[in-house]
């Protein structure tokens, strides 16, 4: 069955708060194009000058944000959501949707994720870029499907550079909300002996677990389908929590 594709182009200055809501719309993946910094970012990620004409021709004052919807989930009450969190932030949009299998859908945002350098050790590398040299850096590669969780997104960003900072050899880690398990994977390549991740869509877990094989911690990784904390038990030395504020509150009381 066809999934939804959804497209919602915002200005560039709102491309992270719309970001933030197409997080809270469906727990697939997202993707964001937003080239206002194309030429920096070309530099710091790829380190070359030479860039697609097609690529400078895209429009630096607009971002896009894509979703992808189910079949089983209903596109029009995920527009109406966006729409309603889109006016309450006071942000101009347009909102486009279109079908697509879910081949496609997982093939389409793949140009859009190239390796990216994070903090002082870490390479997020596609599994299709396995020949893009890591100059000494720890590599993590991923493949992350339709899950979230790809390094690109500010909050990813900010969640590996702390475990860079706090994670020790031996450490246990509970990723709530694993999404394409990069968190936990991370955790682990840093020295994390044990790291469990959980998340309520189950395409997300296999997604972690096939990760962690890629990366050869597979021996080390748990992932468990569940209702967020509730499949959860024990003491873990790192907590991570990449998900929407609304849910981490939520979530706080069952966490000491």
């Amino acid at each position: 069955m066809d999934w939804t594709e959804i497209i919602v182009e915002v200005d560039t200055k709102d491309i992270d708060t719309a970001g933030n809501i197409a997080q809270m719309t469906v727990p697939y993946g997202i993707y964001i194009e937003d080239y206002s910094m194309l030429e920096q970012e070309v530099l710091e990620i790829a380190r070359i000058d030479l860039i697609d004409e097609e690529l400078l021709q895209q429009d630096r004052t607009k971002g896009k944000v894509h979703i992808y919807i189910s079949p089983e989930d209903n596109p029009a009450e995920a527009i109406a959501f966006l729409k309603e969190r889109l006016e309450a932030e006071g942000i101009t949009y347009r909102i486009l949707s279109d079908t697509c299998d879910v081949e496609g859908c997982l093939e389409n945002w793949k140009k859009y994720f190239h390796p990216i350098n994070i903090g002082q050790r870490l390479l997020i590398r596609p599994v299709w870029r396995e020949d893009y040299d890591p100059q000494g850096r720890i590599v993590l590669n991923l493949e992350p499907g339709l899950a979230f969780g790809t390094g690109t997104h500010e909050t990813t960003r900010l969640c590996l550079e702390a475990l860079e900072k706090y994670t020790f050899d031996g450490a246990t880690m509970l990723d709530v909300g694993c999404g394409s398990g990069i968190l936990s994977v991370a955790a682990l390549l840093l020295g994390a002996k044990s790291a469990t991740g959980i998340d309520i869509d189950e395409l997300a877990v296999k997604s972690s677990i096939e990760n962690a094989q890629r990366n050869g911690v597979a021996d080390r990784y748990t992932g468990i389908h569940g209702n967020l904390t509730d499949k959860a038990q024990g003491t873990y030395d790192i907590i991570t929590a990449n998900i929407v504020a609304d849910a981490i509150i939520m979530l706080s009381g069952d966490i000491e």
